[in-house]
Order: C-alpha cells, then structure tokens, then sequence
C-alpha cells in the first residue's frame, strides 16, 4: 500500500507517516521498482496504536519502547500497565497543584475586587500580589 492510501486510512498525513518512520515507530518499507514506499498492511494497525497510545499521553520514546517489545516478540503490558500508572500519579499530582493555584487565584480575585486603586501607595507596585505584611 502506497503511503496516501496508509495516510488515508490511518486518517493521518503522509508527513506524519514519514515522521514517525524517521522517528523508530514505523519501520521504513520497501520500496517499488519505481521508488515508491510499499507498506504491509499491518502498518495499520501500527499506526492506529501509534494514534491510540500518543491520544492515552504516552510520549513517543515511551511508545517506541513498547512497539520495541512488541517487535522483539514480548507481550507490552505490563511495560503499558506501568506507564498508565506512572501517568496517572503525574496527573493525579498536577491536579493538586492546579487545586492549590485555583485557591491562591480566588483568593487574589477576592482582593482585587475588594482594591481600590486610588488608596494604592506609591511604594507598592501591585497590593493585590503582595502579601498583606503583619503589622506590629
């Protein structure tokens, strides 16, 4: 198969095709006798995956190592099981730091509406941002 028709079917482009074999995801085909690249037709399901694991946040050395098992003749998943999991912990810990930034926010949303800037002191260059010095 010709990389439009590959490119069509994966509902890819053929830049991304040629890409992804420049990247070690898509080994390079054989070509025609007039030059053409000739892809089996298992590239794709190699490339739907490839779209699949980039879609679940795998980056591409992390796919590329798991199509290296897969090629070497070993079963991926618990390679897959592990990073899902270690995906999972990064995102479970940005959401809490995303949690902590909402609340600084609110919290800052709260005192600019409560700021007059007219009682802004020369000195200060934005008395929403600055913390609320303890007098005494």
């Amino acid at each position: 198969m010709r990389i439009g028709d590959l490119a069509a079917t994966g509902q890819v482009t053929a830049k991304t095709i040629r890409f992804y074999e420049q990247a070690g995801l898509l080994p390079a085909p054989p070509r025609t006798a007039s030059g053409y690249r000739d892809y089996a037709p298992e590239s794709v399901n190699r490339l739907a995956f490839i779209r699949d694991a980039q879609g679940a946040g795998l980056s591409l050395a992390e796919i590329r190592s798991v199509l290296a098992l897969r090629d070497s003749g070993e079963a991926p998943c618990g390679q897959v099981t592990t990073l899902i999991d270690e995906h999972l912990a990064e995102i479970e810990l940005r959401m809490a730091e995303l949690r902590q930034t909402r609340a600084a926010l609110r919290e800052l949303a709260r005192r600019a509406a409560a700021t007059d800037p007219d009682t802004c002191s020369e000195g200060d260059i934005c008395t929403i941002l600055v913390q609320p010095r303890p007098t005494g």
